[in-house]
């Protein structure tokens, strides 16, 4: 479910392709269209981070990437409505090319599949200025909604600016710089003017979408209906959230670039997300139409006004119940392969500090710990140590600590958790963690639990790392000497929590 649900509009059941389910957007719009009696497929590069969805089971997920015309093809197979879901985070070079060349694929397989129609969701941009040059990630999706336009397919292509919602990257930035910073020194982007939108009102639009008839092949601009800068939003956001009056000090020489570091300082969002994000703020975004209204009817009451769009999304937020967030989607630079369990490592080097405890509580109370750790919850070893390695992140550009958890309880594979992604749970069994942060190779963390013999809970950790030159065998031996502190601290502060008490322990082992 979403901040609050969509209306749907009745008629017949249609089969809909969703690219990008793993994805902020995609993720909340897939229910959204089981809701309305449609049937979903999913393309993912990597169908198993959707296997713990709630939707899981009622939709068919297919592995496939919008950049091979293979695998996009056969995807695309008997699909009435097509939605385009996915695009490049990265600010380094090439980016445009990769978007341009994947829309080009994607419109070219749907017209040879017949498909009915294609939906894509981009960016707001400004009204023509002379002179003006729209920011890199604004003009490239402009490009991909105009590649779609021109396309064999009618096409919608809806054009948002600000998407508040729990766990949105833009929300989530808002919201970290006006509550952490009672006064700010802010860029100059802070008085353009933009007309922010709730994510309910985005999927909204991205249903109704689904039963436009073949003769609309169009854009549409899509807002909420508040126009104000950014500094208004932030001390609109202050009011509701009930905090002091900010002061807000605008400094006309931070540029998006400069911006992009404070940003990624002050709140979760990395630099690489930053940098676009102040990017694009530094045009006015307003709409200049309305005309989606003639095609999905706004109901009563929408779309919903900023303020309701930021209670919606801290009330979701406070009660724990986000859906999606900013950080489903992996980040540029984010390693996919291999994986820590590929036979031999191809010869490879792979290094691994092990830990075993056999402790008195049973596998069920050692589970729950492993399953809440991060986040709020810390990582039960060093905690100046688990800091200092996140602001060392930051300072590089990665994600640092302040990521946190989706859900406080409760993980599922593609999850981001602090610096880590869940590469997989086996519930009550195993937890495996993929480092996201800024390192010279590839790293592992694992926890597991199982009964042991005569009673009792066998707790196993295992850090693995697989180095990346020369850099990556310094890197692991530098830091050899700590991991005695932070990864037998670890093994004894989670089993130690699941014992509710300090009880001396059966068996201790290590083996680095």
């Amino acid at each position: 479910m979403t901040d609050a649900p969509p209306a749907h509009a009745a008629g017949p059941a249609l089969t809909c392709l969703v690219t990008g389910a793993s994805g902020y957007i995609g993720g909340r719009l897939v229910p959204e269209l089981l809701a309305a009696g449609h049937r979903v497929r999913c393309l993912a590069r990597s169908p198993e981070k959707l296997r713990d969805h709630p939707w899981a089971d009622r939709v068919e997920i297919v592995r496939g990437d919008v950049t091979d015309a293979a695998s996009t093809g056969a995807a695309l197979a008997g699909v009435d409505v097509a939605y385009y879901l996915v695009h490049s985070l990265t600010s380094g070079g090439g980016f445009e090319d990769t978007d341009r060349a994947a829309a080009r694929t994607f419109a070219g397989e749907a017209g040879r599949a017949g498909v009915g129609r294609v939906v894509y969701l981009g960016g707001l941009t400004p009204a023509a200025h002379p002179g003006e040059e729209l920011s890199p990630h604004l003009r490239s999706r402009a490009e991909v909604g105009e590649v779609f336009l021109a396309g064999p397919v009618p096409a919608t292509v809806l054009r948002a600016a600000v998407i508040i919602g729990s766990g949105s990257a833009s929300f989530e930035m808002l919201r970290y710089l006006t509550e952490r910073l009672p006064v700010m020194v802010t860029p100059r982007w802070v008085s353009t003017r933009v007309q922010p939108i709730a994510v309910r009102d985005v999927l909204r639009y991205l249903v109704g979408s689904a039963r436009m008839g073949p003769e609309v092949n169009r854009g549409f601009d899509i807002g909420g209906p508040d126009v104000m800068t950014y500094e208004q939003m932030m001390r609109r956001y202050a009011r509701v959230a009930g905090l002091r009056r900010r002061l807000i000090l605008p400094v006309p020489m931070l540029t998006p670039r400069l911006s992009s570091h404070w940003i990624g300082l002050v709140t979760p969002v990395p630099r690489a997300l930053a940098r676009p994000l102040a990017e694009s703020l530094r045009h006015e975004v307003v709409c200049r139409e309305h005309d989606i209204a003639d095609h999905v009817p706004d109901p009563p009451g929408a779309p919903l006004s900023f303020d309701r769009a930021l209670e919606l999304a801290l009330r979701r937020v406070r009660e724990a119940r986000v859906d999606t967030r900013w950080s489903s989607a992996s980040l540029p630079g984010a390693p996919s392969d291999p994986l820590p369990t590929d036979p031999d490592w191809a010869g490879g080097s792979l290094y691994a500090d092990r830990r075993a405890l056999t402790v008195a509580a049973p596998p069920e109370a050692v589970w729950r710990v492993i399953e809440g750790i991060g986040g709020e919850n810390g990582w039960y070893s060093f905690p100046l140590a688990w800091a200092v390695r996140g602001w060392l992140d930051r300072m590089v550009g990665g994600v640092g600590l302040r990521r946190g958890r989706r859900d406080a309880a409760r993980l599922r594979v593609g999850d981001s958790l602090d610096f880590w992604r869940v590469e997989e749970v086996v519930p009550g069994r195993l937890l495996r963690l993929r480092a996201e942060m800024r390192l010279p190779g590839l790293a592992w963390l694992e926890m597991s639990c199982e009964r042991a013999e005569g009673g009792g809970t066998v707790y196993r950790q295992r850090a693995l790392f697989h180095p990346r030159g020369l850099a990556g065998h310094v890197y692991w031996w530098s830091v050899a000497p700590f991991h005695g502190v932070v990864f037998a601290g670890m093994a004894r502060n989670i089993t130690g929590a699941a014992d509710g008490a300090r009880a001396p322990r059966k068996r201790w082992l290590r083996n680095g």
